[in-house]
């Protein structure tokens, strides 16, 4: 079975920032990375310690968002010192991985 070298990167948002729309269109119109996944929080807090959830009684439209894509190192390396203008520092974790 073949490997190729990638570099994962996940990213965390809240849907009050409304970015989404805009990282979505950018990593697949403008950079067409390898793959993309956005998947939303059910809870979650960051640095700022305000704590989103969700629940029955109150339906936020603050959810917690992870955004994940990968591709070859020397693609992610030129689309994160464009998203080093897009979101907030301390939001992006990045990590070399194996494509099977």
């Amino acid at each position: 079975m073949s490997q190729n070298s990638i570099t994962m990167v996940r990213i965390y948002l809240t849907e009050g920032d409304h970015q989404l729309k805009a990282l979505l269109a950018y990593l697949h119109d403008v950079e067409k990375v390898a793959g993309v996944t956005a998947f939303r929080g059910i809870a979650g807090f960051g640095q700022s310690g305000k704590m989103h959830t969700s629940d029955l009684l109150d339906l936020s439209l603050d959810m917690p968002l992870v955004v994940e894509f990968f591709d070859e190192q020397q693609k992610v390396e030129r689309v994160l010192q464009h998203l080093d203008n897009m979101i907030e520092p301390g939001h992006i974790v990045s990590w070399p991985a194996n494509l099977r």
